[in-house]
């Protein structure tokens, strides 16, 4: 008689287990960002595109699915399920929320659903951090370090980089809002009173003073367009995408972590694409950068561009999984699959 395979309990993992799980593990979360990339790069992993919806009543908003699996024999898969409303700051709450369901790969079957919005964002500072540190190495100059946006990610981003042991000489921060500018400026004071921190008014002048930039706003087109503001060749993470015009992306060695999946949905290096026919202007990946490939010049412009992929999420959700399962901080909810007698 075959002994019946048994579904796996469905847990669910709040934001604030979340949070105490990762709390000052940021070397090591940069350390499984790595090892993911190298799983895409060569080929372990599976990434479709990513699923945008769309209202026709709200057009500024948006719910973004991002499936994923990752191991030739899979050994994790699931699917983040984020939202961006802009307007919701106004009512007090945060822009972005988010979810991710992880699914026992022997059944199927969902296994947890966790708070994702902290899952997100330490993703995306790790992968940042890593890119810095990768493309960066070489550089003589990358001690004037400049946030332009200034909210969760930029936070999130400089406690990644420190953690790390960036050089940090001095902070610049720049947001269309002086309060959010301020208020990042005093946190980041409070957390390196020997950094000498500065809030900018003007973004060109940003631009020119600093030796890597972070692009962190929530822009949905290029508001960044003149090519001249990087004659210094800054190192440029772009994270969010959609900063910089396709002239400012032509004037720079294009690094991506994932070319089809980063010329979609009208990105920067998207609109470089369309107007010039071609993807000449990609140099590589992060992966070509990682595995020693594909060499990076130290005295010209970089500008990394990060989609964002859901095997980051992915991986890095299921080590939260885990350990949870170690100290028994899963919240199992009994009788959720109904057919399974609940």
């Amino acid at each position: 008689m075959t002994t019946p395979t048994l579904a796996p309990a469905f847990g669910v993992i709040s934001g604030r287990t979340v949070q105490r799980v990762l709390a000052h593990r940021e070397r090591q979360i940069v350390d499984l960002m790595e090892a993911t990339y190298r799983q895409h790069g060569s080929g372990e992993t599976v990434n479709p595109p990513s699923y945008f919806l769309h209202f026709p009543d709200r057009p500024t908003a948006r719910i973004i699915a991002l499936p994923a699996a990752i191991g030739v024999r899979t050994s994790a898969a699931g699917i983040k399920w984020i939202s961006s409303y802009p307007e919701n700051p106004a009512k007090g709450l945060p822009r972005a929320s988010a979810v991710l369901v992880l699914n026992d790969t022997d059944t199927g079957y969902p296994k947890a659903c966790l708070e994702a919005s902290v899952i997100s964002a330490s993703r995306t500072a790790a992968s940042a951090a890593l890119a810095a540190v990768t493309l960066g190495r070489d550089r003589t100059s990358r001690g004037r370090v400049g946030f332009f946006g200034a909210g969760l990610i930029a936070r999130y981003i400089h406690t990644y980089l420190a953690a790390l042991d960036w050089p940090f000489d001095e902070i610049g921060v720049h947001d269309t809002d002086p309060a959010r500018a301020q208020g990042l400026a005093d946190r980041l004071r409070a957390t390196g009173p020997d950094t000498p921190v500065r809030v900018h008014t003007d973004p060109a002048a940003f631009v020119r003073a600093h030796d890597v930039i972070v692009f962190a706003t929530t822009a949905g087109s290029p508001h960044v367009t003149d090519p001249a503001l990087f004659g210094h060749h800054p190192l440029v993470l772009h994270i969010s995408l959609r900063d910089l015009s396709p002239q400012v992306v032509l004037g720079g060695v294009n690094i991506l972590d994932d070319i089809d999946h980063c010329l979609t949905a009208d990105t920067s290096p998207h609109l470089a694409e369309k107007l010039t026919g071609n993807r000449d202007f990609i140099a590589g990946t992060l992966h070509d950068v990682l595995t020693a490939d594909l060499e990076v010049p130290a005295d010209q412009t970089v500008i990394f561009s990060p989609f964002g992929l859901g095997v980051l999420d992915l991986a890095l959700a299921e080590f939260v999984y885990a350990q949870c399962l170690a100290s028994n901080g899963l919240e199992v909810i009994d009788g959720f699959f109904s057919e399974l007698g609940g």
